[in-house]
């Protein structure tokens, strides 16, 4: 397809996943939605452009009665567009901690990269601007602040700066039909309700708040990434695996000191940890009063003189 016969929002779409689509193999993860499927055709139309092979991926969760058969129109659809497609059935367990969401994303987003191939991802600003909402609510700071990453390896969000009324336009003027997932609506789901709350809160403000939530998540990124790597700096010569130096990290700023006990806690095999749990063991080095040990998901830690220990239960 020239250039010239794309509309302006296929065009958008078209150009946002040249200027990211690497050569050699690559999987488009497509659900069947606008913005996976507006995804999955500018990468047809970026492939030859950027020697590309692109390769579509249909998840089917097993959520819905009807999810396999949607999952096999989904690859139809794309055999139809002359895209190479095929569906993978992934398992949930109902009772997954942290929740249905999380386990239904950790599940795809294996399955994707299964290959080994960078994957695309058709999130969109509308999408940043919730996972902004759903960041502030859990309170843990500028990382939790900034959204997600353009590229974060293998993962690639080409549409991360359009809107998702973009992809709804670009679908309609490649002449597709797009699934509407049930799921979108339904309000057990936390993003569902962040989306919402959203669109209520600009039309009580008068303003599209979107633009502006994503683009703080971009400045909180490049501060939460500077504030990484000063981090690991001080980490760079330390051996994290046993106990931690009181003396090594009492005098940092509050910001590197929170990040070298959330390094500490990782390393330990604490995964499911919160902000609170980094604060309460933070309490040991910055308001040390003898206190006892602090529980943190999978261990306590305590302090024994001038170190931190951790004990795995």
């Amino acid at each position: 397809m020239a250039r010239r016969e794309l509309g302006p929002a296929s065009l958008a779409v078209a150009n946002a996943v040249a200027a990211v689509l690497p050569s050699g193999p690559v999987v488009v993860g497509c659900s069947g939605g606008a913005d996976s499927l507006a995804l999955a055709l500018g990468a047809r139309w970026a492939s030859p452009r950027c020697d590309a092979e692109v390769h579509c991926v249909v998840i089917d969760h097993g959520l819905q009665r009807s999810s396999h058969e949607v999952a096999v129109s989904v690859v139809e659809l794309l055999s139809a567009e002359d895209m190479s497609a095929e569906s993978r059935r992934v398992t949930i367990a109902a009772n997954a901690p942290g929740g249905l969401e999380a386990a239904a994303r950790d599940a795809r987003l294996a399955a994707l990269a299964s290959n080994g191939h960078p994957v695309l991802l058709g999130h969109t600003l509308d999408d940043q601007a919730e996972s902004v909402l759903l960041g502030l609510l859990r309170g843990s700071g500028t990382r939790s602040l900034s959204g997600m990453a353009k590229v974060r390896e293998p993962f690639i969000r080409p549409l991360l700066d359009l809107r998702r009324a973009i992809t709804v336009a670009a679908c309609e003027e490649w002449g597709v039909q797009a699934w509407q997932d049930p799921h979108n609506s339904d309000d057990r789901f936390r993003r569902v309700r962040a989306r919402r709350h959203l669109e209520n809160f600009s039309a009580a403000l008068g303003q599209d708040v979107t633009p502006a939530l994503a683009r703080s998540a971009k400045l909180a990124r490049m501060d939460a990434n500077l504030l990484d790597q000063l981090a690991s700096e001080v980490t760079s010569d330390s051996d994290l695996t046993g106990d931690l130096s009181v003396t090594a990290v009492a005098d940092l700023p509050d910001a590197l000191r929170l990040r070298v006990l959330r390094d500490w806690l990782a390393v330990h095999g604490t995964s499911t940890f919160a902000m609170v749990h980094v604060l309460s063991v933070d309490e040991l080095v910055s308001h040390w009063r003898g206190q006892g040990a602090v529980s943190v998901p999978g261990g306590q830690v305590e302090r024994r003189g001038m170190v931190l220990h951790h004990t795995a239960t």
